[in-house]
């Protein structure tokens, strides 16, 4: 199951009114393009091994796939961003510690800690051998301490990132704010992303269209790359 998208005319007109259309990143560039998928492991996947459960989670799995494959044929890049725990980030972060209960931190522990069942990937993605693999310990992939993934990206010459995964809320807007802060052209994909329920799902989405980027489906994103090599050819 997918969220229903919900952006109201009224917000779509306000991004007119700022960028003169209403999505400022339609055409891509696949070869500066990267797909990062956000926390899509089984510790937010599966209720047996979940300290949060995202029930919506597997309804974007096939999205997802296809969005990588079209990417990558493309000539794109495509990163599978993996959270994890350990005595180091919960350290240096801990006032995400202070605000669990301690049944709440001993769950995260066991959910997303690397070694466990938790942390690994949800076996039905389309994960490549040329694709990348990246570590991240906080919610934003770009924050300092979280991750090395802005240095990957500009090693590559990519400057324009779409944002798959889940929540659509916390690590998926939070990476997505943090990339355009950090000037990465950001694409959040709307039937890429999976809340706990489309009203989050919808006002994240509404939140970032308004100020910090571009929110497309897989079908706009697929219809950008094409696009873009139509004109080069022309």
């Amino acid at each position: 199951m997918q969220h229903q998208l919900s952006i109201p005319d009224s917000v779509i007109q306000r991004v007119v009114a700022r960028c003169g259309t209403p999505h400022p990143f339609a055409m891509l560039d696949p070869v500066r393009t990267a797909l990062l998928v956000i926390d899509m492991q089984n510790g937010y996947m599966r209720a047996d091994v979940s300290h949060s459960c995202v029930p919506t989670a597997p309804g974007i799995v096939p999205a997802i796939n296809r969005l990588a494959a079209s990417l990558r044929g493309a000539g794109g890049a495509v990163f599978w961003v993996q959270n994890a725990t350990d005595e180091r980030s919960r350290e240096e972060w801990s006032v995400l510690e202070e605000q669990a209960s301690p049944a709440r931190r001993a769950a995260r522990i066991r959910s997303v800690s690397p070694g466990t069942k938790g942390h690994e990937f949800w076996p039905d993605l389309d994960i490549r051998e040329e694709d990348t693999i990246v570590a991240k310990f906080r919610y934003s992939a770009f924050i300092a301490g979280a991750s090395d993934i802005e240095a990957r990206l500009r090693a590559r010459g990519l400057d324009t990132v779409l944002i798959a995964g889940t929540l659509t809320n916390v690590c998926c807007e939070s990476s997505a704010r943090d990339a355009m802060m950090l000037n990465f052209r950001t694409i959040m994909v709307s039937d890429a992303n999976a809340a706990m329920t489309d009203a989050e799902h919808n006002a994240s989405l509404i939140n970032f269209y308004l100020s910090f980027g571009d929110v497309l489906t897989v079908a706009e994103v697929e219809a950008g790359l094409t696009s873009i090599a139509q004109r080069d050819v022309a």
